[in-house]
């Protein structure tokens, strides 16, 4: 009698695997939350809701979008590292959250490697710096001359500490040698608004935000920390040709879930932002904002995050940046 439960199991266990399988194959079956880490307006959030957009019609389901920032992005981050393994918890993840963050912040709810399954990269752009109009600064030479003569005399704003942007600022800083103050805020849309009303004098983000308010004549564009020029701001030099080669910060997005979710889960969603990347309306809307298309495999994202994390690890440890 002992035998029959043993009996019993091996029959049901094909049955039980058919299940699972079933059910990751009819994924997904409901809405899917895409969790951004800022709050509406900047970059990262007009990324999510390009590729939100495009999943929902491929999938055949709601992708909604859901803001939560704070913390850096670790807010973010340490909610999707906890949600259930199932394909219905989205993350966008900006630069700054796994390769800068973990450098600065202690006792973080997650690991940059362990806690996380990487999907695709998504989009990447550059990162500028402007003044305010009224800065009375002809350009970005006069800034470093005008800096280096009255340490603490410029502060620049960021869309949060532990931030791509955060860390572009403490990167010009340390190659430069100049003193700026940084002062973070929850998100871009609060920092831009600081220097476009004055309390702050420099604004680092990325072209995405920074581009309209630059043409619009409230900011004026000193730099570009890119490889060349951008065709969104053409008139705006990069750091690299005024004096400083090799500068180059780029802000990227990509998309992950929580760790152990599913392989055909992964590969499907995979799939899927290939292909909406690949489309003429996708790169239409990301280039409208001054972004680029940028998928890649799951392995060459992973690849990505460890060369960033390694490169601006060293940044941080040079400049000495902390967590404000």
């Amino acid at each position: 009698m002992s035998l029959i439960p043993n009996k019993l199991a091996r029959l049901l266990a094909p049955l039980v695997l058919f299940s699972s399988l079933s059910a990751q194959a009819a994924w997904p079956e409901k809405a899917i939350t895409l969790i951004v880490p800022y709050p509406p307006g900047g970059a990262a959030d007009t990324v999510g809701r390009i590729y939100a957009d495009a999943l929902s019609e491929s999938l055949k389901q709601p992708v909604v979008v859901e803001n939560k920032p704070g913390a850096g992005t670790a807010i973010a981050a340490e909610y999707v590292a906890k949600s259930a393994p199932d394909g219905y918890t989205l993350s966008l993840v900006p630069t700054g959250q796994l390769t800068v963050l973990p450098h600065i912040a202690k006792n973080l709810k997650f690991d940059p490697f362990s806690s996380f399954e990487p999907i695709s990269l998504l989009a990447y752009t550059g990162v500028v710096i402007a003044a305010n109009a009224q800065v009375p600064v002809k350009d970005f030479k006069d800034l470093i001359a005008q800096a280096k003569a009255a340490p603490g005399k410029f502060s620049y704003s960021s869309s949060g500490s532990g931030t791509i942007i955060h860390l572009a600022g403490e990167y010009l800083r340390l190659k430069t040698g100049v003193n700026l103050l940084h002062v973070p805020f929850k998100g871009s849309a609060p920092a831009v608004t600081a220097v476009l009303g004055g309390d702050v004098n420099l604004a680092v983000d990325t072209l995405t935000v920074l581009a309209p308010q630059i043409k619009g004549g409230k900011l004026k564009g000193l730099a570009i920390a890119s490889a060349q020029r951008s065709p969104v701001l053409p008139d705006v030099p990069t750091v690299a040709e005024l004096g400083y080669p090799g500068f180059e910060v780029r802000s990227w997005f990509g998309l992950v879930v929580v760790a152990n979710t599913p392989k055909d889960i992964v590969q499907r969603l995979n799939a899927e932002i290939a292909k909406a990347a690949a489309s003429q309306s996708v790169k239409d809307k990301l280039a409208a904002q001054g972004l680029d298309a940028w998928p890649s495999t799951p392995e060459q994202f992973t690849q990505q995050i460890r060369a960033d994390y390694d490169k601006y690890g060293q940044v941080v440890r040079e400049s000495g940046t902390t967590f404000d």
